[in-house]
């Protein structure tokens, strides 16, 4: 198995989603590359993310990436749906440098890749998120939610 981090605005939609894909065995609710250790400092740079942990006999980062697209506005800076600040970029961030080339791939093969603001970058620091965001939209299904219902059921 291998881990892959993505980011595409507030985390609960971009889980919910994930956890259905092809190939994905497990997602955690969290916070990329910020500098802090802990969930109690002031905020500190980071990504919400959800780090993915995936089979790569079942399914590429290519394909990942193209699922991701489905559900982001790659061309927002810093804006997902109604959540807006630097803490909801959209980016995709790796420890491992091939993930990172496969990534860069995806994007440069789009017709619109001069438009498209999504970070691709090695991972520097991961923080889980609090119990509270683990699994939220399966919890408490009528939280808000900048990707629709339709498309976060795509793949059950």
């Amino acid at each position: 198995m291998e881990i892959v981090y993505f980011a595409g605005g507030c985390l609960w939609g971009v889980q919910a989603f994930i956890k259905t894909l092809p190939g994905v065995k497990f997602t955690e609710a969290g916070r990329a590359n910020g500098t802090s250790q802990t969930l109690d400092s002031d905020y500190d740079g980071y990504a919400e993310c959800v780090k993915t942990g995936f089979d790569p006999k079942v399914v590429t980062i290519k394909e990942l990436m193209g699922y991701f697209f489905e559900i982001i506005d790659p061309y927002s800076l810093n804006k997902q749906g109604q959540d807006v600040g630097k803490k909801y970029r959209t980016g995709v961030y790796s420890e491992k440098p091939e993930h990172l080339i496969e990534a860069k791939a995806f994007l440069s093969e789009r017709n619109d890749y001069d438009l498209i603001v999504v970070e691709v970058l090695p991972l520097t620091n991961y923080v889980r998120s609090a119990e509270e965001h683990q699994d939220r939209l399966a919890r408490c299904p009528n939280d808000y939610c900048h990707i629709p219902k339709e498309i976060l059921n795509r793949y059950k």
